[in-house]
């Protein structure tokens, strides 16, 4: 008899453009597990300031990241397991997402800015434009190792990123993942 993981929450985290949501999509489908966008918990100022092209401040973040905190906390509360695409760039942002549990993961995808800043020029009906990018990679603080990320480099295709995610998490949780 296999151990069966405790529910579990996987914050897919990054620039704009390293491709949370399509990772976290394909992961919340093959684990069978709830997704969440978390862009879609941003207050409409918010994506009115990014759509102009205004980088967003730790004050614009803060309703979005409790917002995000809270759906985390809900899952885990409802005995569910999900995965949430937030960029969570700073590591107090992640330090409140997790909120010391070791059931909340952070999987770190990461990339050169050539390939993230060419994604994002090909990226159509986005509220986030390429002008941005600059912005986001100043404001990202990298995930240090006491953070225990999984780390995913975008530059392989996505079945080779989900394989690769499932391999860490199963090692991570002791459990096999489907």
């Amino acid at each position: 008899m296999t151990a069966r993981a405790p529910p579990t929450v996987l914050v897919i985290m990054g620039v704009s453009g390293s491709g949370k949501t399509t990772v976290g999509k394909a992961l919340a489908k093959r684990l069978g597990w709830t997704f969440q966008e978390g862009d879609d918990f941003h207050p409409p100022a918010n994506i009115a300031k990014m759509k102009a092209g205004i980088p967003l401040d730790d004050a614009d973040r803060a309703p979005w990241l409790a917002k995000v905190q809270a759906w985390i906390s809900d899952q885990l509360a409802e005995g569910e397991s999900g995965v949430i695409a937030c960029s969570a760039l700073k590591r107090t942002y992640r330090d409140a997402l997790v909120d010391g549990r070791d059931n909340v993961i952070l999987v770190y995808l990461s990339g050169s800015k050539a390939l993230i800043a060419s994604r994002l020029k090909s990226r159509r009906g986005h509220f986030m434009p390429p002008a941005l990018l600059d912005s986001q990679l100043a404001a990202l603080e990298a995930p240090e190792p006491l953070e225990k990320p999984i780390m995913d480099a975008i530059d392989q295709p996505i079945p080779a990123q989900i394989e690769a995610i499932l391999h860490a998490l199963a090692e991570r949780l002791g459990a096999p993942m489907t």
